[in-house]
């Protein structure tokens, strides 16, 4: 068993032990013992999610998803790259001239 796991079952069963030495009903205590082993199963697993590390990029060579637009300078012509090879690759060429980035809008 691994150490979040018996910490949330100690605190759940002193929960529940609380509760049985104050004279609730047994029912209601045990209910109320798997609930907060729930919740403290939650809580621990939602906690634990920030410290896991972010992966590190893919080798290259490996498509990324990207979010990029051009445009054209010279006719107007509009192209949103949405994978690449790079996150920031070179702007592809039209009209024989490379396209110019445009800055995402404020939606």
């Amino acid at each position: 068993m691994n150490r979040n796991r018996v910490l949330a079952v100690l605190l759940a069963g002193g929960v529940a032990l609380a509760l049985f030495l104050g004279s609730f009903p047994i029912v209601p205590t045990v209910v109320a013992a798997l609930a907060s082993y729930v919740l403290f199963r939650m809580g621990f697993a939602m906690i634990g999610t920030f410290a896991r590390p972010v992966p590190g990029p893919p080798p290259p060579g490996e498509l990324r998803k990207v979010k990029i637009q051009y445009r054209c300078a010279l006719c107007g012509t509009e192209v949103r790259m949405t994978v690449a090879n790079d996150e920031t690759p070179d702007p592809p060429r039209h009209c024989m001239e490379a396209m110019e980035y445009v800055a995402p809008t404020m939606e």
